[in-house]
């Protein structure tokens, strides 16, 4: 099949790749599709708009490796470009991304639709290869087998939920990484299915808000173009989401 010329490729060509952190760790992405998840009743939280928010979060990915940039346009919209000087992402699902606004900049608003609706598969099938999360059967009245996604129990999604919830509840100064997600979780909407575990309060609701626009601690004051650059992607994945949604 012939590739359209606005489509993301999928095949990596990068002769010196970085890696998103180390070889097979996992990318933003994974993470916050695991976290997600919902043990209790096997669904994925904000399905509705959950190709925005892992598009936000690969690209969120991509800025805070510093391999794209946010620009604004003389009529106020915002763009993403590659960062050329920088060596493509190992990882397929980034490099995708990453080739497709290396062709030209391109606008925030555009990107996560077209790179969005072909995540949630291939990352669901890492997590579940990886051990996060399994797949099982259940009975439905009584004899109709139907598969279901169950919790692994190994432990990792717990582990990232505590960070989260740290910095949510607790105040704790995130990392980058913690922080986008917490930002990317507040923009999906799904906040409120944490409760009680990380309990809905106006506390965490503007915990959540200082995030999403940025404010990470002070600790972060040498992240600055990460930050804007991150809070500016799950901004646009917010207002992207409420326009799809007013449309529905």
């Amino acid at each position: 099949m012939t590739q359209q010329p606005d489509e993301p490729s999928i095949e990596a060509r990068a002769k010196t790749p970085w890696t998103a952190n180390s070889p097979g760790s996992p990318i933003l992405p994974e993470d916050l599709l695991l976290l997600l998840f919902q043990p209790e009743s096997g669904v994925i939280a904000g399905e509705n708009t959950l190709f925005y928010v892992l598009a936000g979060a690969v690209l969120a990915d991509l800025a805070l490796h510093e391999s794209v940039a946010i620009t604004t346009t003389r009529a106020g919209s915002i763009n993403v470009e590659a960062v050329r000087e920088k060596a493509p992402p190992s990882d397929e699902i980034l490099l995708s991304a990453w080739e497709y606004v290396s062709d030209k900049p391109r606008g925030v608003q555009t990107v996560l639709p077209a790179i969005g609706p072909r995540l949630r598969h291939p990352l669901l099938e890492r997590l579940i290869a990886r051990g996060d999360i399994r797949r099982g059967n259940r009975k439905v009245l009584g004899f109709f087998k139907m598969t279901v996604l169950k919790d692994s129990q190994n432990g990792r999604r717990a582990g990232l939920l505590k960070e989260v919830r740290d910095v949510l509840v607790d105040g704790t100064e995130p990392t980058a990484r913690i922080a986008a997600l917490a930002a990317l979780i507040g923009a999906s909407g799904a906040l409120p299915q944490f409760d009680p575990q990380i309990p809905w309060t106006s506390a965490v609701i503007n915990r959540a808000q200082e995030l999403k626009r940025g404010n990470w601690g002070a600790g972060a004051t040498s992240e600055a173009v990460t930050r804007t650059m991150t809070a500016v992607i799950v901004n646009s994945v917010i207002s992207t989401a409420a326009v799809a949604s007013s449309h529905q």
